[in-house]
């Protein structure tokens, strides 16, 4: 018999970026020592803030329904599974459309793996890997009602807008108590754009190329001076 599951909760400001989850993760016989989580460096440069990276199991998930050989399969628990191996023909569609940037393909075991919010340990009533070695709860498997009672001043949404895109979550991160909805998006830039050419000539202009310097001052060059020539269509599609 399958244990009912709870709800899986991520809280970012948490994070230390100890690497437990990912080691804990590894642990799990079924992704075979590989771990299906990670942590990120959110600006390495200006802050040691990291933050937890797995699978958000969408409601409605994109790498299911891009997958030509319906190989990921969802279950009746919102929980959306690794590729099945039979069917998996590797192609990466999954990868590419996930806007999480979750899906690995593997290409020596020609089938893309991910969380699967450790399904063999969940459906007996276990925590997942990740959330049982987690030090500071920046992830959790529990109640709504146990979560709402330990973090008072904060509180869970499973909404994320990425552009015109909504996407609902089962997993939950864990915001301040006036944010109803995760927005990644560029607004300003997005601002008349009239196509997917003019909206990546505003991104070269917003983030500048780094690496290159003026031998004689030490500062970065614009990005007209690294590379003069014109850009065409050509080189965006």
């Amino acid at each position: 018999m399958i244990a009912p599951f709870k709800e899986f909760f991520i809280d970012f400001q948490r994070c230390i970026g100890c690497q437990a989850c990912v080691a804990g993760c590894a642990e799990c016989h079924t992704h075979r020592g590989s771990p299906m989580i990670h942590v990120d460096k959110v600006d390495p440069a200006v802050s040691p803030q990291t933050v937890p990276m797995l699978c958000m199991h969408c409601k409605v998930p994109t790498c299911a329904m891009v997958c030509p050989a319906d190989a990921i399969k969802q279950d009746e628990n919102g929980i959306v599974h690794s590729s099945l191996k039979p069917r998996c023909i590797s192609c990466s569609n999954c990868e590419l459309a996930c806007p999480f940037g979750v899906p690995i393909v593997d290409q020596k075991k020609q089938q893309m793996q991910k969380c699967d919010m450790c399904f063999d340990r969940t459906s007996a009533g276990k925590k997942p890997m990740c959330a049982t070695v987690c030090p500071t709860g920046a992830l959790f498997y529990g109640t709504m009602e146990e979560m709402k009672r330990l973090r008072p001043h904060s509180k869970p949404i499973n909404k994320w807008r990425f552009g015109k895109q909504l996407v609902e979550t089962r997993v939950w991160v864990m915001v301040p108590l006036d944010v109803e909805e995760m927005v990644v998006d560029w607004p300003e830039l997005l601002k008349g754009v009239e196509g997917p050419v003019d909206f990546a000539m505003k991104l070269k202009e917003r983030f500048q190329l780094e690496g290159f310097v003026d031998p004689e001052s030490n500062e970065p060059l614009p990005f007209n001076m690294v590379n003069d020539t014109k850009d065409t269509e050509a080189q965006f599609l």
